[in-house]
């Protein structure tokens, strides 16, 4: 019987291969699921694979490393570094801008026997929006113009909460 340590390396080893079919082997057949913070809940092998072709696809020369690997009892976690360009097809209804990117992130899977029971992928997906070009760099003027706005409309929308408690 593999330890959740191997169970958990085994799906990791399908991503750094690039290889949906091998990230879901080892998910549990009622139970598996991928909650993939920045992105969503990915329930079953089908709706997991299906996620990470899309990935493969709209990032075609994705590269993963595992930098750390921490194992207790059923509980693996993984932190990662990845990288590629995203000039493939499109992801999550993002079409592809040819921009590199680069992605640190934090795998913890919940291990029942030698099947993943589910996992959920911490990574800064407002990091990847800047990078893919889907939000601004961070402190260009269109950031530093959006931060203005955001504030200035919560300082109206304050305002006015105020003045309705004072005429209500």
């Amino acid at each position: 019987m593999p330890t959740p340590r191997e169970v958990a390396l085994s799906s990791i080893e399908g991503a750094i291969a690039r290889d949906p079919d091998r990230i879901v082997e080892r998910g549990h057949p009622d139970r598996y699921a991928d909650d993939i913070v920045a992105v969503g809940e990915f329930r079953g092998r089908e709706a997991v694979r299906g996620f990470f072709a899309e990935l493969f696809a709209a990032v075609p020369d994705y590269d993963m490393e595992i930098e750390q690997v921490v194992a207790e009892a059923n509980a693996v976690v993984v932190r990662w570094r990845a990288s590629g360009t995203f000039d493939g097809g499109s992801f999550q209804g993002i079409q592809a801008s040819g921009r590199r990117l680069e992605i640190r992130g934090v795998d913890v899977f919940e291990v029942d026997g030698d099947q993943i029971i589910r996992n959920t992928v911490y990574y800064d997906g407002a990091s990847f929006a800047r990078q893919v070009g889907l939000l601004p760099r961070e402190g260009s003027l269109a950031d530093r113009a959006a931060l203005r706005l955001f504030n200035a409309r919560v300082r109206l929308r304050r305002l006015f909460r105020r003045g309705r408690r004072r005429r209500g």
